[in-house]
């Protein structure tokens, strides 16, 4: 696996691109914004696309996605649950930019479903508390989570926004994240990696 990351927008949100050195598939984490600088660093990278993958669907996450889908050909995925907040202005918080607009996925994961995508498997995992369709991606073979705006650095994601829930929250971190293996490394949203490991010993939620 190769992985890198860029920090787009206006609140600095982490999009990663998952790469397959076997077979030089590459999946996109959450295209937060400016479609032509992630398209530089694919080209880089020498991958070819094959999905898109949403953590949840707010705007500072979602606002390159539709022009890598039309450039690539490749799918919008998102959890099932999700969709209420893809495809309202209000509760996806694209209405804070002045011009509110709604996103279809192409494709819609269930809790717990396992996939296999670029030569990947992952696990798909309903995490609620920043969204009520909030999900991280586990890939277990590589000991890798991207964990969206659910678990940050010593911190979580907010929980004030339509369809946020402290207690979710609270109940998605310690009963499906802090059970993985500690020596997960966690890919956030937002700021600096972080592990499993250290986030049951410092994170304060």
């Amino acid at each position: 696996m190769k992985l890198e990351s860029l920090v787009l927008g206006m609140v600095s949100t982490n999009c990663y691109l998952v790469k397959n050195t076997e077979t030089g598939e590459l999946l996109i984490i959450d295209p937060a914004a400016a479609s032509e600088r992630i398209v530089q660093k694919i080209t880089a990278m020498g991958g070819t696309p094959a999905a898109i993958l949403l953590t949840h669907g707010h705007f500072d996450h979602i606002g390159a996605a539709s022009a890598l889908k039309e450039k690539y050909m490749i799918p919008i995925c998102a959890l099932d649950k999700e969709e209420e907040v893809l495809l309202d202005a209000q509760k996806n918080l694209t209405i804070w930019n002045g011009n509110g607009y709604t996103l279809s996925a192409d494709r819609f994961f269930h809790d717990g479903e396992t996939l296999e995508l670029a030569g990947f498997t992952i696990r798909v995992m309903n995490t609620p508390g920043h969204t009520i369709g909030s999900c991280c991606y586990y890939l277990a073979d590589e000991a890798v989570l991207f964990s969206g705006d659910t678990l940050f650095h010593c911190s979580v994601g907010r929980t004030d926004f339509p369809t946020g829930s402290m207690s979710a929250m609270h109940h998605s971190i310690h009963e499906k994240l802090f059970v993985l293996p500690e020596e997960t490394q966690v890919f956030p949203g937002h700021d600096a990696a972080t592990t499993i490991h250290y986030e049951k010993q410092f994170n304060p939620y």
